[in-house]
């Protein structure tokens, strides 16, 4: 049983707040708003189709600018629906950020990320979209990469039909190496295309059903290893030459606490010797999701469901690919942070008319907005808001702020933990981690201007002002994190460790570990950078 106690965090100073929010026990939380957030039943109920790609960047689309990609069928999803430039994944890190997409929450209420915890059997029960549709009479599927761990549950039991890889591990390229796909490997010897023959599969079964249905694909790609290729595509791109961004290494512009971890340490990775095939395997992978997800859109079309289905296409994360001088994702930089996200409803006013949305949203929105479309109410305790709203009418918005965490420290360590504020038109970043060799570091960067966040502004006098708003967005949202976090120490000592107003003497920071080979590099990046 929860308790529930209502805490206004402005009618207290930040202290006392603090140790407030300390007392909450075991099995309780704390809600800054007790109502219900209900929504008004849509017109009929939507079949639903939820596309998530593993690290797809928000730039890798031929809808988002990009001429030297394929990814036509995609493209063509994009010209019916609505396309959001600013979606963020508020963890940009596979786990954490799964987690958040079935129950609607930020990370510090799921508890869950590598090295943390699990989402709660209570949390899966009561909050995903997956088992609240499928006990409002939706046929559910999923298949692919689960990727986050729920206690006490077998979450493929939540499912009508499933083909998800086994636990939540990577899976693998080779579909007869999953399980729950193999009867698709002689046809499709690559996951990705085997996903949409599932995909295709589940829509055929789901028509003969009669009942309104939810099929969940997430694609394994384009995550790592990047040169297990479909033979169908290993011939795409071939003689290309791929464009640098403006950012392309430019590790120099950027405080040291990004550069402690293994993001900066694996750079070599997507160095400039490796850049081109890297990013020709990368695109590969990304149009053999295309063409995966042409599959299940015309077997929609086919089947004479496309006018009653909502498609949704999206990724778990970012990718670096060189940015900034990185790898990987996790940091809260743009290229590790948003995400493509194309909404398609074919009943809104919307449709067919090529609309895009500077709107910012977040995956956190996902589930809510599911739960929206097949007339449910929405839990409070869920962070997100549905958007339908900003479908219908591009030009709304639903958030004035959205929060950005990076609690995934290589073995541990703080020294590259951060959280991030953006809205419209600016970022702002706060590393968390200092000490005598090394100053508290923000950043602040004019998004609409500066793209490609070359320009930190958080010195700049007349940028002072916008300052000082972003760190308001900032102090509410860890506030909120103070008010809401689950009572696990990986998420309540972040009161102290991400609060601006404590000194960094103050603060209980995690170390490297000695004696781990890539530890120990860290520790030299360390001690190269601060000079000590």
């Amino acid at each position: 049983m929860f308790m529930q106690i209502y805490v206004n965090p402005r009618s207290m100073n930040r202290r006392d707040f603090l140790v407030r929010c300390a007392t909450v026990g075991a099995g309780g939380y704390i809600i800054s708003n007790p109502s219900f957030h209900a929504r008004t039943t849509p017109k009929g109920r939507p079949n639903i189709i939820f596309l998530m790609a593993d690290d797809h960047r928000a730039g890798s689309l031929g809808c988002m600018g990009n001429s030297e990609i394929e990814t036509p069928n995609l493209d063509a999803l994009a010209e019916k629906g609505v396309v959001y430039d600013n979606c963020y994944a508020s963890t940009p890190i596979c786990m954490a950020g799964r987690a958040t997409v079935f129950t609607g929450m930020y990370e510090y209420k799921t508890g869950c990320n590598f090295q943390t915890g699990k989402v709660s059997a209570d949390d899966w029960n009561n909050l995903s979209y997956a088992v609240r549709l499928r006990r409002a009479g939706y046929r559910t599927g999923f298949a692919g990469k689960w990727g986050f761990p729920v206690a006490d549950t077998d979450w493929s039991e939540d499912f009508d039909s499933w083909g998800g890889f086994k636990g939540t591990g990577q899976g693998s390229y080779v579909t007869a190496n999953n399980p729950s796909l193999a009867s698709y490997a002689a046809r499709y010897p690559h996951v990705t295309r085997a996903l949409g023959a599932f995909g295709r599969d589940f829509v055929a079964s789901s028509a003969a059903s009669g009942k309104p249905f939810c099929v969940s694909i997430s694609f394994k790609a384009p995550h790592k290893p990047h040169d297990d290729i479909d033979p169908e595509d290993r011939l795409k791109y071939s003689g290309a030459t791929f464009s640098k961004p403006p950012n392309y290494a430019r590790s120099d512009l950027l405080p040291i606490q990004p550069k402690l971890g293994r993001q900066y340490y694996q750079w070599p990775e997507r160095g400039p010797a490796n850049y081109q095939d890297h990013l020709k395997r990368y695109y590969q992978l990304i149009s053999g999701i295309d063409t995966a997800v042409g599959m299940v859109i015309a077997e929609l079309e086919a089947r004479g469901l496309a006018d009653n289905t909502l498609i949704i296409y999206t990724s778990d994360n970012g990718y670096f690919c060189g940015s900034h001088g990185f790898q990987g994702k996790v940091l809260p930089y743009d290229d590790s942070s948003r995400i493509p996200l194309i909404v398609y409803d074919p009943r809104s006013p919307s449709a067919g008319r090529k609309h895009r949305s500077r709107a910012i949203v977040s995956n956190i929105d996902f589930a809510p907005t599911l739960l929206d479309y097949a007339g449910l109410d929405i839990p409070s305790k869920m962070d997100g808001k549905s958007l339908r709203t900003v479908v219908d009418e591009p030009d709304k918005k639903i958030h004035d702020s959205l929060l950005l965490v990076q609690n995934w420290g290589w073995f541990g360590s703080d020294h590259n933990k951060a959280l991030a504020v953006v809205t419209e038109d600016h970022k702002y970043i706060n590393w968390c981690y200092a000490d005598e060799n090394l100053p508290p570091s923000e950043e602040l960067f004019d998004l609409k201007n500066d793209p490609h966040e070359l320009n930190d502004l958080s010195e700049d006098p007349g940028s002072q002002s916008v300052l000082q708003q972003m760190r308001a967005f900032y102090d509410a949202h860890h506030d909120h994190w103070s008010n809401f976090c689950v009572d696990a120490a990986d998420y309540t000592r972040h009161r102290i460790i991400f609060d601006r107003e404590v000194p960094w003497q103050d603060k209980n920071y995690r170390g490297f570990k000695p004696g781990n080979a890539s530890s120990d590099k860290i520790q030299q990046i360390y001690e190269e950078l601060t000079g000590s």
